[in-house]
């Protein structure tokens, strides 16, 4: 009746492309007519071996095959606290089949309290999409529902003013956020995607609360910190690259669309808009966030290589020389630069090549910048 399987984001993506397999699938429970998902929230409380239920958004006939599920999970061993589970559940439900969320929250326990006399766990689960699109938000999830921890208490005196609305929003608080701030910025989502890359600090102006978290999420989300494998410890790294980094992006959010200042692309984050617009258009938060990983995925393929040219350009010219092709080529060259001059600035060797490397995409810039001139000037005198 349940399935579950142990599925990686990476192992389904092709970093070569900007579509993925979330493009041709069917968001589960999702109505065209009126855009949203359906979902559902279960919590249960959870003594020795005697689950209850404390509140569910689901239907009567499905919320005991949802419990039956967790108790067998529970008797196995399977449900860690603090550490969220996913899975694929059949119930009794207009999908059928829905990917769920589960997490054990363990309360705290007296030491000098004797065992089974007041004690009790909270066990809460999120059901809507498929097991695959939940697992892209799987960090976001486990958040949330920590955030729920404080307010557990065996009592529940405030289960109606707020534990439910809290559960009641976790698909909008935890799964919408990307799909939001691609709606409010539409086209220039490459800005706030290069100053992710480049760790660009971003300011938000005229905007409520939620707007101004959700860009932070999405730049947060964009950005590479912890990803990128290097000798240079990340923080400093990211600080580094920050000082020596252009001005702010300021997004102002009185008028529709927002306006930007200090807005900064490349070739390679341009690349990207038409993915994310079309993801959005489908009203798929999950084929977003996976866009979102094919962008940081290619963007380390790209540092890597760079780093590979570079240590092969300290012995050999045409090493040297393929290096000055891919940056030309890739169109990322200047995110790819700056983070490799913070990363090398030890190394007086890797430093001059860097420098060559940066002088040759300034003159490259420079005489594309003079066509594009003498372009126009040609159709005006035309």
């Amino acid at each position: 009746m349940f399935t579950s399987q142990t599925s990686s984001i990476q192992d389904s993506f092709d970093v070569e492309d900007k579509d993925t397999d979330f493009d041709n699938e069917e968001i589960v429970g999702y109505n065209q007519k009126t855009q949203q998902l359906n979902c559902y929230y279960s919590i249960y409380f959870y003594q020795s071996t005697s689950l209850s239920l404390v509140d569910t958004s689901l239907p009567s006939e499905a919320e005991p095959e949802l419990r039956s599920y967790i108790s067998r999970r529970l008797s196995k061993g399977a449900l860690l606290g603090g550490m969220g589970n996913i899975a694929t559940v059949e119930l009794s439900v207009p999908e059928q089949a829905v990917g769920c969320y589960c997490c054990l929250l363990e309360q705290e326990r007296s030491p000098d309290q004797p065992e089974g006399e007041g004690n009790g766990d909270y066990v809460v689960c999120f059901l809507g999409g498929s097991e695959k699109g939940l697992n892209t938000f799987r960090l976001e999830l486990d958040k949330y529902v920590q955030g729920l921890q404080s307010s557990l208490s065996p009592e529940l005196p405030n289960l109606e003013t707020e534990i439910r609305p809290y559960l009641s929003r976790w698909y909008e608080e935890s799964v919408l956020h990307i799909y939001r701030v691609v709606q409010l910025v539409q086209g220039n989502i490459s800005y706030l995607l290069h100053a992710a890359l480049s760790h660009t600090h971003m300011e938000v102006t005229g905007a409520d609360e939620r707007t101004k978290a959700d860009v932070a999420r999405f730049i947060k989300a964009a950005s590479l910190q912890g990803l990128v494998q290097e000798d240079t410890p990340s923080a400093s790294l990211c600080k580094a690259v920050s000082e020596d980094s252009h001005s702010d992006l300021v997004m102002d959010c009185s008028s529709t669309p927002p306006t930007l200042t200090n807005a900064v692309s490349n070739r390679f984050c341009d690349d990207w808009i038409q993915a994310f617009l079309n993801a959005a258009e489908s009203c798929n938060p999950f084929l977003l966030r996976q866009i979102l990983e094919n962008f940081k995925l290619k963007a380390i393929q790209d540092m890597n290589n760079l780093k590979r040219f570079i240590r092969q350009a300290e012995m050999s010219h045409y090493a040297l020389f393929r290096c000055c092709l891919f940056l030309q080529g890739c169109g990322n060259g200047d995110v790819l630069l700056q983070n490799a001059r913070a990363e090398h600035s030890g190394l007086l060797e890797a430093c001059g090549i860097i420098r060559v490397l940066e002088e040759f995409l300034s003159e490259q810039a420079q005489s594309a910048s003079a066509a594009a001139s003498s372009a126009a000037a040609a159709a005006v005198a035309r």
